[in-house]
């Protein structure tokens, strides 16, 4: 998701800059504009560093990034800024939205980049209030509130709770950066979801299954052994092949995420857990995304209790078995016109070579490369880098963006080999058309 943070003056203009923080974390391009007024409370240098992008207070302030969001290229001209933003944002969140925003919005007011850029909004936009539970109440704001959200504005919040001024309490608090993110992912969603098929791209009606996160392999009831997957880049893959029409079937190792939407979610701990869940559901499946990080090894004897490291019990040693390679077992059993990508995390040099081996030895119609040697991007990080190869020997590097653009480049990839497939299918077709003519 790209998403403008609109900021404008409050106290609780803190909450926005994490709000910011957990949407890049959770895979999000940010870009933020601010009020004047709100660098009172928070400077444009504490959003960039979190974003990774400049922050823009006027009208006519120059973009060093040309309206472009992170992890995308560099646009050939400079354009208008207030629009550049907004035209290319998927959701525009105002947070905190004062009393006097809220009123230049409803009258239609575009005297700051803020107000502006709201004007020029053709994705969806939502205000989050934040103000004096008096302000808020008064019936000028609860009128802005009502003209705001008969024009399709989504309105979130506020809260109960403490306020800013001393011993306080009552409406008006700016609800939690987690909520806010949680409700601008909704919304986005719902957007999509009311769109006509069509225009949410070729996997209408094609059912995706995908798998995220890392597997865990008991030691006792307490200890594993495991792996740094966080599971970012397999719920990207699930958000943009549901925005694709896809119907997705979500199987995910030990993640901490917000729930993607999804036709079904399954959660899995181990390696013997995912491979079952895997089992069911490949059958019924048109595509395979292989994205969680499954372990090779598994502790051959397990104790059901935690082991004392002070008792006679305690382990010097590990004794590990193999996990089975539910991939190459899922390849081994595909039928029809399945496709199956793979990805392969590897460190360093020779990434390249082992990649292309795997996806020959298991039978994959491509695989997704990423080095995890490097700490910026990969596991447990919101961008990534990765090499895509074909079968047919099509090579297609991603340059670093967020996971949400990577996901789309492998997407492409997924409706490329399916196209590619349906044009083998009409040729067979056409071929023994030919024979029973003659």
């Amino acid at each position: 998701m790209r998403l403008l943070i609109g900021v404008s003056g409050g106290i609780a203009a803190y909450k926005a800059l994490e709000t910011a923080r957990l949407a890049v974390r959770a895979g999000h391009a940010v870009r933020v504009i601010q009020t004047p007024a709100s660098r009172r409370f928070v400077g444009e240098a504490s959003f960039a560093a979190i974003t990774g992008a400049p922050v823009l207070i006027g009208e006519f302030d120059e973009d060093p990034a040309r309206g472009s969001y992170p992890g995308e290229p560099l646009p050939a001209r400079a354009p208008i800024s207030h629009l550049a933003l907004v035209e290319r944002a998927d959701l525009y969140l105002i947070a905190p939205a004062s009393a006097n925003t809220l009123a230049k919005l409803a009258a239609g007011q575009a005297d700051n980049l803020l107000s502006a850029a709201a004007l020029a909004a053709a994705c969806p936009v939502a205000v989050a209030p934040a103000m004096n539970n008096r302000m808020y109440l008064h019936a000028a704001t609860q009128a802005n509130l009502r003209t705001l959200a008969g024009r399709g504005v989504a309105v979130i919040g506020p809260a109960e709770g403490e306020l800013a001024s001393h011993g306080e309490r009552g409406i008006g608090r700016l609800v939690e950066p987690a909520q806010l993110l949680a409700a601008c992912e909704r919304l986005l969603e719902d957007a999509r979801v009311a769109s006509p098929p069509a225009a949410r791209g070729e996997l209408a009606g094609v059912r995706v299954l995908v798998t995220a996160g890392g597997t865990r392999e008991p030691i006792d009831s307490v200890r594993y052994i495991g792996n740094r997957s966080s599971g970012r880049m397999g719920f990207a893959l699930a958000r943009e092949a549901h925005a694709r029409g896809a119907e997705v079937t979500l199987i995910a190792a030990n993640v901490r995420l917000p729930r993607p939407p999804v036709a079904e979610f399954v959660a899995v701990r181990t390696a013997a857990e995912l491979a079952g869940a895997c089992a069911r559901a490949f059958p019924d499946s048109d595509v395979l995304v292989m994205a969680a990080a499954v372990a090779d090894f598994r502790p051959a004897s397990p104790a059901d209790h935690k082991l004392k490291k002070t008792s006679a019990e305690a382990p010097t040693q590990i004794a590990l078995e193999p996990t089975e390679d539910v991939l190459a077992t899922l390849a081994a059993r595909r039928a029809g016109r399945q496709v199956l990508i793979g990805f392969a995390a590897e460190h360093g040099a020779g990434a390249l070579e082992y990649g292309r081996e795997k996806l020959a030895r298991k039978g994959l119609d491509a695989i997704v490369i990423n080095d995890i040697s490097r700490p910026e991007i990969g596991f447990d990080a919101p961008e990534n880098e990765v090499m895509i190869i074909d079968r047919d020997g099509r090579e297609q590097r991603v340059a670093r963006a967020a996971k949400a653009e990577v996901a789309a480049a492998i997407l492409d990839t997924v409706e490329r080999l399916r196209g590619r497939l349906e044009e083998i299918d009409g040729a067979a077709a056409g071929e023994c058309v030919g024979s029973a003519e003659r």
